[in-house]
């Protein structure tokens, strides 16, 4: 695992709250909004809180309420680069 979370990693934390989706279109769509791809807020919750147990660390606040992956990638990538 790289220190950068990447669209393939997005994508497998996206499987663990149920839904399917192809990093090559989360990478050629990443402005689209993670309803197009049926994760709600709770789903991507779920998100948040697996990518925490696997990083050993908390995310900011407000990862949960991203409204794209390259949002939440931007955020979550900052965050990890700063150690915040």
């Amino acid at each position: 695992m790289s220190d950068r979370l990447t669209m393939e990693e997005l994508a497998g934390l996206m499987k663990t709250a149920g839904i399917t989706v192809d990093p090559a279109e989360l990478a050629s769509r990443p402005d689209a909004v993670f309803d197009d791809y049926g994760l709600d807020s709770l789903g991507l919750l779920g998100v948040v809180g697996e990518l925490e147990n696997r990083r050993g660390r908390a995310l900011p606040t407000d990862a949960d309420r991203c409204k794209s992956p390259a949002e939440f990638l931007d955020l979550v990538n900052n965050s990890l680069m700063t150690g915040a």
